[in-house]
């Protein structure tokens, strides 16, 4: 996929945040307020500590780009609880000369809910066929967590697409981590952009991907091997009982 034809090319925030919102002093808002986030790979993470403003950055650029706040495609209008920001208000999406063929908003905290209302959908009289076969056939209820998001990735994300994840890691084990690394291969093959707000090492080791560590001092595009996430962990690993004697005093 080449870099002119990304769908989404730069965010950056253009309109003065109000400092009585809780928004303003997110470190993501002051930061994205000076330098904006320009993406030049098909994959591209944003990760850092809780509180920084992933999961919200990540939210409203969804909003911006026509997705139900809790998820789905821009078709979903469900709504269970009116707790997003309203970030998408001051952010500025500049998007690319190709308009995307498919999308999706996948966030972990709604996914129950997300897999609800394809069910109440399939329940209602339709003149279409069933909604859920264009996600495998079988009720995301009637899986478990982590089979239904790879499910759910492996039979809706049809390629062409803008796909926006947060925290995707939540339902997987480690082998469904790797298998998830696989769906974004092929979807970047079939001239897919993904943004993706994650914890995980083992997903921000994607080949070519670009990472965006988002922290109190800034927003720095880094290897995977040198953020925070990736060494502490390796730390761990290599001396867990080292760790685990430290952290337990």
């Amino acid at each position: 996929m080449d870099i002119s034809s990304f769908y989404v090319r730069e965010i950056k925030i253009s309109k003065e945040v109000p400092r009585e919102s809780g928004l303003a002093a997110l470190p993501v808002v002051r930061h994205l307020k000076t330098n904006g986030i320009s993406f030049t790979r098909p994959v591209s993470f944003f990760v850092g500590e809780n509180g920084v403003g992933k999961s919200t950055l990540i939210e409203a650029l969804a909003i911006s780009m026509g997705f139900n706040p809790e998820g789905g495609t821009v078709n979903f209008s469900f709504s269970t609880t009116d707790s997003h920001s309203d970030l998408h208000q001051y952010l500025t999406v500049v998007k690319g000369p190709i308009r995307h063929r498919d999308g999706f908003f996948l966030r972990a905290e709604s996914f129950y809910n997300l897999a609800s209302d394809i069910d109440r959908m399939d329940r209602e009289a339709s003149f279409g066929g069933r909604l859920i076969d264009h996600y495998g056939g079988v009720s995301l209820h009637r899986q478990s967590h982590g089979e239904s998001f790879l499910s759910l990735v492996q039979n809706r994300f049809g390629g062409h697409g803008l796909y926006i994840l947060d925290e995707p890691e939540a339902a997987l084990s480690p082998t469904g981590l790797m298998a998830l690394i696989c769906q974004f291969q092929q979807l970047v093959k079939e001239d897919s952009q993904l943004i993706i707000a994650t914890h995980s090492p083992i997903l921000m080791a994607f080949p070519g991907a670009e990472v965006f560590q988002l922290s109190e001092g800034g927003i720095q595009s880094l290897p995977y091997w040198q953020t925070e996430h990736f060494q502490l962990t390796r730390q761990f690993l290599n001396a867990p009982e080292k760790m685990l004697s430290l952290l337990l005093k």
